[in-house]
């Protein structure tokens, strides 16, 4: 079989061919040493033929490459048919589609065919990469390298018999051993799965970068039909490439390059044209197409181009700074400026105005650019455009200007969320120009009408502004302010905050001349009604009113304000659920001091007749006991009484009266109706006021009764030492009726029988608390000295102390648990010291048990002690 050599430089230009170059440079001669594996050349072996070192597996595959490439010259044929074909089609249009289409189906049925063959050469390489490393390293090349090298020559269980492996450098690598060192034997071959070794070999080997990159051979160009055909065939790859992704925009672009590189502008001109079509609205088409023009000098051709983007384009500011740029480096100003007013006509955002009013500020253009301004804070109507409208003025030092564009700013611009920052720097310009009385104006106005929340910085301009200018009264003005901006902000998060409320109309009523602040303030406050009608919520909230109706009557000195505020009041507390008396007798007492008895009776019957109270009656009993209308005092007592029968107070105050108008009868009557109700909230209170009546009215012996009525309702110790008291005291008016004259016997029995009375009061109370429990011990004690007292206060002659000292208790102190509960059991938490008291007829079995103590402790002692 005839054996051939298969060089690098062949490899190398077998990818070219394959990618459509029509020139192929396969050549089956290693004509060139240096560039070829020299496979062959170096043999050194005796017994090898001299006709080549590659087995026939590698020609056959030149053969079948070369098939391979014969095919590809075959579908280049077509693909030019095809194209002739095409030619015959009219319009651009329908051309780039035709040809799009055939290069598309011939395409589609090669592809697979030229990946195929790169793939092979690519094994090819890789496997030829080791055979040498083999070679260099003297071993053998084991054969699982031409099984996966030589697929279609070779079976997949073993080389066939009439295929030779080849020899490089002298080595047989058919053979077992190398040539170089006979008699080595080698290892058993290996059980390999061979497709994946030729693709580990081929990783391999790029990853140690042993392949070289395969590029495009350098083509050059002798003369014009060269570069007719050379542009003719970019051309078409272009048209090719747009046809097939018609809205890659960055092929129109580098083919609309190219062609200005060629310097063929109308082709140019025309691709930049054909992409606008495609997509008019990519802002980059149209800065490409217009820079086009500027580069070669077509200054006509680039304002239609600009003209034509900002007119398709207006939005897009990158246009019109390009398009203003061009103008302004051909310094034509009179077309800048006309560009900037075509573009204001589309109210562009505020750095658009700005830049065009720096454009005519550069110019010296004043008056201009103030037109400019007064279009711009007509456009956009915010704080910060009045600002720099302001700044504009200042820079040129037009002070009546400046004043003026501050004044319609605010005039404009006063309900603004940044209306602070206008008035600061309104302010601080009227300061510059010295004018401080218009800067505090400012200041106040300002503080005046904007919300509070957002005049933080501006409180704290105002504040350092009065701390350089003004005096001690500004300076408390602007403490008085910070304190009402924190007020403010307190009301704010918590409405409900009454003491917050009392806090900030404080504040107010401390500046003068400031009554409809304050009167605001009052307003805002009531305002808060509470949520829920229980009184417990509505007595801090009720003070509101009144120091409302009391900041109305005595400072502000409006009578029919004040009457309309408790009006006001009245009319919203929920009466039927609960009421305020303090509230009804304030507004009478309000109407007593206008001379108005008519609207204070209105006012108390009122009160009486939707939400009775006791101060109520009292008030308008006393208001008629001033003007002696004593039946409408009785009315009124009635009516109190049937309202609260149980009232102690109400009986005690309703014979009080009869008492004081001298109807004892009446008096004694009301008390007897009063004890002898079923209910009473305080009977003692009533009790000791009728006690008292009839002390005054001499009448002893009801005195006694009534104790004793008392005492049968309750045996109370007060009940008791008041009564022995009472007796007495007897014993002491006697003294005072006797004195100065001489005591008879008549005189002195009476004493001794008061005397008597009291001691028999004491001994009762005695013998009650000693026979009903062992609890009363200290009752007991403090009785006994209550009688201690009465019989000194008798004297040696009266008194026995004797009889109180014997029946004297002793002290004892002890300890006593403190008990806390448990659950299921009450238990001892802690002790507590306190005084019991040991009685004479308890002294005997006291003793008893103090022995028996001791005896105990005597025991307990001696056991220790042994």
């Amino acid at each position: 079989m005839e054996a051939t050599s298969l060089c690098y430089s062949n490899v190398r230009n077998l990818v070219p061919s394959l990618s459509g170059n029509k020139t192929k440079h396969f050549s089956k001669q290693c004509g060139n040493p240096s560039g070829s594996l020299k496979f062959g050349q170096q043999c050194k072996s005796k017994n090898r033929q001299a006709a080549g070192c590659v087995a026939l597996s590698v020609s056959e595959l030149e053969k079948r490459l070369e098939a391979e490439m014969k095919s590809e010259e075959e579908e280049w044929l077509k693909m030019e048919i095809s194209r002739g074909k095409c030619k015959e089609r009219t319009g651009m249009v329908d051309l780039l589609e035709c040809l799009e289409t055939e290069a598309i189906m011939e395409m589609l049925g090669s592809l697979n065919r030229i990946s195929d063959a790169i793939y092979t050469v690519g094994l090819l390489f890789s496997g030829t990469v080791e055979i040498r490393r083999f070679r260099k390293s003297r071993t053998r090349v084991p054969t699982y390298i031409y099984r996966a090298l030589f697929p279609l020559s070779l079976s997949v269980n073993k080389t066939p018999s009439h295929v030779q492996e080849p020899a490089i450098d002298g080595v047989d690598l058919g053979s077992a051993t190398p040539a170089c060192s006979p008699g080595k034997k080698q290892g058993p071959e290996p059980n390999l799965d061979y497709s994946r070794a030729a693709e580990q070999l081929f990783r391999e080997a790029r990853d140690r970068h042993v392949l070289e990159v395969i590029r495009r051979p350098k083509q050059g160009i002798n003369d014009e039909d060269e570069l007719g055909e050379y542009r003719l065939r970019t051309r078409e790859g272009f048209e090719d490439k747009i046809g097939r992704a018609r809205d890659d925009l960055g092929e129109w672009k580098k083919y609309a390059r190219w062609e200005e590189s060629q310097n063929d502008f109308v082709r140019a001109k025309s691709v930049w044209e054909r992409a606008l079509q495609v997509d008019y609205r990519d802002r980059s088409l149209w800065v490409g197409y217009a820079e086009f023009e500027m580069r070669n000098k077509f200054i006509d051709r680039a304002r239609n181009v600009w003209d034509g983007a900002v007119e398709h384009l207006p939005r897009v500011d990158q246009l019109w700074y390009k398009y203003i740029h061009m103008e302004h480096m051909l310094g034509n100003v009179a077309a800048a400026r006309q560009i900037y007013e075509l573009w204001m006509k589309w109210a562009p955002d505020e750095r658009i105005w700005l830049s065009y009013i720096t454009f005519e500020h550069k110019y010296k253009e004043t008056n201009q650019a103030r037109q400019i301004y007064e279009r711009f804070v007509q456009c956009h109507p915010t704080v910060t455009a009045w600002l720099k409208y302001a700044e504009f003025e200042m820079t040129n030092k037009q002070i009546n200007r400046e004043r003026s564009v501050y004044e319609c700013a605010v005039e404009k611009l006063s309900e603004d969320e940044e209306a602070d920052k206008l008035f600061v720097a309104f302010a601080e310009f009227e300061e510059r120009c010295k004018e401080t009385e218009r800067a505090r104006c400012i200041y106040e106005y300002a503080l005046n009408h904007i919300p509070k929340g957002r005049a933080e910085e501006l409180y704290r301009k105002f504040t350092a502004f009065e701390k350089r200018c003004g005096g001690g009264e500004e300076i408390g003005d602007v403490i008085a302010a910070k304190k009402r901006f924190e007020y403010e902000d307190e009301v704010r998060k918590n409405p409900m905050s009454y003491d917050a409320w009392f806090d900030y109309i404080r504040l107010e009523e401390s500046v003068k001349d400031n009554k409809e602040r304050v009167r605001d303030v009052y307003e805002r406050a009531i305002a808060n009604v509470p949520p829920a009608d229980e009184k417990r919520y509505w007595a801090r909230y009720l003070y509101l009113w009144i120091e409302y109706a009391l900041y109305e009557e005595l400072e502000a000195r409006d009578m029919e304000r004040t009457r309309e505020v408790y009006r006001r009041c009245l009319k919203l507390i929920p009466h039927k659920r609960f009421s305020f008396g303090k509230i009804w007798i304030m507004a009478a007492n309000f109407e007593l001091r206008q001379m108005n008895l008519t609207g204070a009776r209105k006012i108390l019957g009122n009160a009486i007749g939707m939400a009775p109270k006791g101060k109520v009656f009292v008030k308008y009993i006393e208001m008629e006991m001033r003007m002696g209308n004593l039946d409408r005092c009785r009315k009124l007592y009635n009516r109190y009484l049937e309202w609260a029968p149980g009232s102690s107070f109400a009986w005690k105050k309703y014979a009080e009266f009869e008492e004081y108008v001298c109807q004892t009868e009446r008096a004694r009557a009301v008390f007897e109706l009063g004890i002898g109700q079923k209910v009473l909230d305080v009977p003692e209170d009533l009790f000791k006021a009728y006690i008292e009546f009839e002390t005054s009215q001499g009448e002893y012996e009801r005195v006694r009764a009534l104790y004793e009525r008392l005492l049968g309702r309750t045996q109370h110790l007060r009940v008791g030492i008041r009564y022995a008291q009472f007796e007495a005291s007897l014993v002491s008016k006697e003294e005072e009726e006797e004195e100065g004259k001489e005591e008879d016997e008549d005189c002195i029995q009476q004493k001794k029988l008061c005397v008597a009375r009291a001691r028999r009061v004491f001994e009762r109370a005695l013998e009650y608390f000693r026979t009903t429990g062992a609890n009363l011990r200290e009752e007991r004690a403090m009785l006994l000295e209550g009688w201690l007292k009465i019989e000194k206060s008798f004297g040696s002659e009266l008194g026995d102390v004797s009889l109180v000292q014997a029946k004297w208790p002793k002290k004892l102190k002890k300890r006593r648990p403190i008990f806390k509960i448990v659950p299921v059991r009450l238990e001892a938490a802690a002790y507590e010291e306190c005084i019991d008291y040991i009685f004479p007829e308890e002294a005997q079995s006291h003793t008893t048990n103090l022995k028996m103590l001791e005896v105990t402790y005597k025991w307990k002692k001696q056991k220790t002690a042994e």
